[in-house]
């Protein structure tokens, strides 16, 4: 097919060219992806397979969470390809990681923000995840929990109060994704808090926040003062 063998040099150039002089806001979605394809399929026009590929995922953000199976069966591509929009995706959240890492996590709420959007928002099932902090709110460790609903109340709070004293952990703050892309809360997250909220109290552990991301933004239960 002539896709297939189009050999786009001149025009990879010119995508090259606007993104050293214009950086990363001068390429479209579609365009970042074409790229990205380009370095595994060298002789292929990549720009209708990277359109295809954002528009079956839902979105330039599904694309990069999505899983490397899903991305080479549905885009039909070889393991070097979905790797090139794995590491693009690994890079990203590196960069936004060490933002928080550097500095206490209160200091920096929008660069944590930032990076729970988007290592979150566009995971298709629900994971919870909590981030440990010691005496001056720096993060200890970041770990995920579970996949998944929680069905047992009980179990989830003595693990994660558990794991906070393994850590030695003065403070936590749990976040969890909405996979239907509405942060509200539900009643269960509230009574949920809640319960780990009195947990930790008797064990001198604070519950920061709970922080709900979802791809309509985020809720926070300490602003929305329902703890």
């Amino acid at each position: 097919m002539a896709d297939q063998v189009h050999d786009g040099t001149g025009h990879r150039a010119r995508l090259r060219q606007r993104l050293f002089e214009g950086g990363p806001d001068a390429l479209l979605d579609h365009e970042l992806v074409e790229y990205l394809l380009a370095l595994t399929i060298p002789r292929r026009d990549t720009k209708k397979l990277a359109k295809k590929l954002i528009r079956d995922f839902g979105g330039f953000g599904s694309l990069l969470a999505a899983d490397a199976e899903a991305i080479m069966r549905i885009g039909d591509v070889t393991e070097g390809a979905a790797a090139a929009v794995k590491i693009a995706q690994a890079a990203a959240l590196r960069l936004l990681q060490s933002e928080v890492k550097e500095r206490p996590v209160l200091a920096s709420w929008q660069a944590l923000l930032d990076y729970l959007h988007a290592d979150m928002a566009h995971n298709a099932i629900e994971r919870v995840r909590v981030l440990f902090l010691n005496n001056k709110n720096m993060l200890i460790r970041d770990e995920l929990m579970w996949e998944g609903s929680i069905d047992e109340a009980a179990v989830y709070v003595r693990e994660i109060v558990r794991r906070a004293l393994d850590y030695h952990a003065t403070a936590i703050i749990i976040v969890h994704n909405h996979p239907s892309g509405d942060p509200s809360p539900s009643s269960q997250d509230i009574k949920l808090t809640r319960d780990i909220v009195d947990a930790g109290r008797h064990l001198n552990i604070t519950v920061h926040d709970h922080v709900i991301i979802g791809t309509r933004g985020h809720s926070s239960l300490k602003s929305m003062g329902l703890i």
